[in-house]
């Protein structure tokens, strides 16, 4: 006789998306195992003024209430919070557009949220869940597919089994591999750079994003007080150049490149980098098994949309399962296939927007006709605010 799974649901992976899944799941009262190969996040919150994380994500207007439902956006400190209320694009020949909140009849277009915050909040809606329990570290070994469970084999010799598998475990997702799905992220030839600094003068809630010609996308994001973020996804000769100047250079590099929008910059803490890839599957689903987040696509970072889709994924997986409660088993085909068919034309539509985007800008014959394109956008309102909907929500 098959023995029981021993959870409804077990997800790989505790990152933001994996963190939210986990605790949207057990907010509909399904039973799930996390399991991930580090340690618990211990996120201690910041230990300094000048202590900013360096990885910073945008979060929608939309995912900020998916996140508020699970208890985890209340428990971000609202001092580490930096609203986007102005969104600044920039053409490389003259082009702009700028969106605003206000037009939108938002509060912001985003909040930026850095990574440690961002965790700690959900790491503490996950232990407070009641049915999640968590395997980490842990490291995976194998997994066997059943008739009617995954069962995942762990390093140490310990073995978990569920109705189904979620692999919220990134671009080189391993439970992507075992599964046999075999599609690799296709390589952008960019790297992004990432580094916090102060500025001379005040953002005041004003994002900026430039269109760089050979040189790639430079965005900047606002921090609480006098701070910014940016992310520089530059072509990999550029980015090895920029990755090897010490501060004060870099600094000058990245202040000449945004047109001296907020005067003199100062960099806080060290740069970080990472290569830029694309990933489209032909299906985020199989036997028992599903994929959300970066493990199911991947998306160039000029809109800054890719946890955003994350969030969109474990939120409509979870709102899927729950609906096909009657069924009695959340690892069923029929449920796992609709929640890709749900996922399929956002996905695809993000995806074409900023690969697009992408090979648009690295397309020097298109120069004139993209930045005129830009600056007749930018001239409406309805088209501004149709432009901006899809990254709200």
């Amino acid at each position: 006789m098959t023995q029981r799974p021993d959870y409804d649901a077990l997800v790989l992976g505790a990152g933001p998306v994996g963190l939210a899944l986990a605790a949207t799941l057990a907010h509909e009262r399904f039973s799930v195992a996390l399991v991930d190969r580090s340690p618990p996040a211990s996120f201690a919150g910041a230990s300094g003024d000048e202590d900013w994380d360096s990885r910073v994500y945008a979060v929608s207007p939309g995912s900020a209430e998916f996140l508020r439902a699970i208890g985890a956006w209340q428990r971000l400190p609202a001092e580490r919070l930096a609203p986007v209320e102005i969104m600044d694009v920039r053409g490389d020949d003259g082009g702009a557009i700028v969106f605003s909140a206000y037009e939108q009849g938002e509060r912001a277009l985003a909040w930026i949220v850095e990574h440690r915050e961002l965790c700690a909040a959900l790491t503490e809606s996950v232990r407070s869940a009641g049915s999640i329990e968590i395997f980490a570290p842990a490291e995976p070994a194998s997994i066997a597919w059943r008739l009617d469970a995954a069962v995942l084999a762990l390093a140490d010799g310990r073995a978990v089994s569920a109705r189904v598998a979620v692999g919220a475990d990134g671009v080189r997702s391993w439970l992507r591999r075992a599964a046999g799905m075999t599609a690799e992220p296709r390589p952008y030839r960019q790297t992004a750079i990432v580094a916090n600094f102060a500025v001379e003068r005040a953002h005041r809630g004003r994002a900026f994003q430039w269109f760089l010609d050979a040189r790639g996308v430079l965005a900047w994001l606002p921090l609480p007080g006098r701070r910014i973020s940016i992310v520089w996804s530059a072509p990999e000769g550029l980015a090895s150049e920029l990755a090897a100047l010490d501060a004060p250079a870099l600094a000058a590099r990245v202040e000449e490149a945004g047109q001296h929008a907020l005067g003199g910059l100062f960099q806080i803490g060290a740069a970080v980098s990472f290569p830029l890839s694309f990933l489209r599957l032909p299906s985020v689903v199989a036997h028992r098994m599903a994929l959300v987040g970066d493990a199911a696509h991947g998306v160039h970072p000029l809109a800054g949309q890719g946890v955003n889709l994350g969030f969109g994924d474990a939120a409509t997986l979870a709102r899927v399962l729950a609906a096909g409660r009657s069924l009695g088993d959340p690892g069923a085909a029929l449920l796992l296939e609709r929640y890709a068919r749900k996922r399929a034309a956002p996905v695809l539509a993000m995806q074409f927007v900023t690969d697009g985007l992408s090979r648009l800008y690295e397309a020097p014959a298109l120069k004139r006709l993209r930045n005129a394109g830009m600056r007749a956008a930018g001239a409406f309102g309805p088209v501004r605010r149709l432009l901006a909907q899809p990254a709200l929500r």
